[in-house]
C-alpha cells in the first residue's frame, strides 16, 4: 500500500459566556481581558506539540524518540486523532502490528466521519489480508464529503480488490482514481498489475508505459515490465528490465529472485 503521509487537522474550540456550568471546560477572560486557556487546551496544545515532535524524529529516522514523544502525546490527550495516527504509522513501521491496529482503530473511532482516518485503517487492514473489513473502511473513506483525497481512498481500494482477486470491482475504482487524477502513478501500477493478472498483456504494457512516463524506477515496477514483455514475446525489452532491475536495484527481493531463478 502508498499506503500515505499523516493530514493536520485544525482543531477550533469557540467559549463563550453561556453558563456557570460550561466554565470550567471553556477559555475565561479576566477583568483585564487576558484570555485564559483552559486545562483541556493546555491538554490539547500538549499533545500537538508532542506529535508534531515525534513526526519530525521519525522523519529522522530517530524512532525510539519519536515514539516517546508520541506517548507524551497520548498521555496529554489519550483522544488526541493525530496522534494515534502518527503513532499508529511508527509502529508498523517497525512491526508490530498488534498496536499499530489498536491506534489506526481508535483514530477511526474517535473521527467516526474522517475520510483519511478511514483510508489509513483500511489500507492496514489490506496488508493484513482482511479483505472484506478493508472495503468497509475505503467505502466510509469515500462518503466523506471533506476527503480531500479521495482518489488515494480508490487506488488503495482497487489495491485491495486486486490482491483479492476481484478484479472487475479493483478495475472500476482504478479507473475512478484516474479518473481524478490520470497520473496517479500507483493507480496506472495496479491497473497494469491487474491486466497482467487477467491476462490482458497489450493492455497491461499501455498502463506500464503511462507509469515510465510518470513515474521514478522502482524494483516491482520493473518486474512486472520484464514479465509482461516476456509474456509478449520480447526477449530483447524483457532482457532490457533485467538488466535496470539488478543494476538499480541488486538488493531489493525481486533482484534476489531473479537472481535465484537464475533469470535473463
Amino acid at each position: 500500500m502508498q499506503r500515505s503521509s499523516v493530514q493536520r487537522v485544525a482543531l477550533l474550540r469557540l467559549c463563550g459566556f453561556l453558563a456557570l456550568l460550561f466554565l470550567a471546560a471553556c477559555s475565561t477572560t479576566s477583568s483585564r481581558g487576558i484570555k485564559r486557556e483552559s486545562a483541556a487546551d493546555r491538554r490539547e496544545e500538549a499533545a500537538r506539540a508532542n506529535t508534531e515532535l515525534g513526526q519530525r524524529y521519525m522523519q529522522q529516522g530517530k524512532l525510539e524518540l519519536a515514539l516517546e514523544k508520541l506517548n507524551r502525546a497520548l498521555a496529554a490527550d489519550s483522544d488526541y486523532v493525530d496522534a494515534h495516527t502518527v503513532v499508529a504509522v511508527l509502529y508498523e513501521q517497525i512491526g508490530d502490528e498488534k498496536q499499530a491496529e489498536e491506534h489506526y482503530r481508535r483514530a477511526s473511532q474517535l473521527r467516526q466521519k474522517g475520510g483519511a482516518e478511514a483510508n489509513n485503517y483500511g489500507t492496514f487492514l489490506c496488508k493484513l489480508r482482511r479483505y472484506d473489513e478493508a472495503t468497509g473502511y475505503f467505502d466510509r473513506a469515500l462518503a466523506d464529503p471533506f476527503y480531500r483525497t479521495p482518489e488515494v481512498a480508490l487506488t488503495n481500494a482497487g489495491t485491495c480488490l486486486v490482491d483479492s482477486g476481484k478484479y472487475v470491482d479493483a478495475e472500476r475504482d482504478l479507473k475512478l482514481a484516474l479518473s481524478k487524477n490520470q497520473n496517479n502513478v500507483e493507480a496506472l501500477f495496479q491497473m497494469a498489475r491487474l491486466l497482467y493478472a487477467t491476462n490482458d498483456f497489450f493492455r497491461a504494457r499501455a498502463f506500464m508505459q503511462r507509469f515510465e512516463a510518470a513515474a521514478k524506477p522502482r524494483p516491482d515496477a520493473l518486474l512486472l515490465a520484464r514479465n509482461i514483455e516476456l509474456q509478449l514475446r520480447n526477449g530483447e525489452a524483457a532482457r532490457e528490465y533485467t538488466r535496470r532491475l539488478l543494476q538499480g536495484f541488486p538488493e531489493s527481493p525481486q533482484a534476489r529472485e531473479l537472481d535465484s531463478k537464475g533469470a535473463p
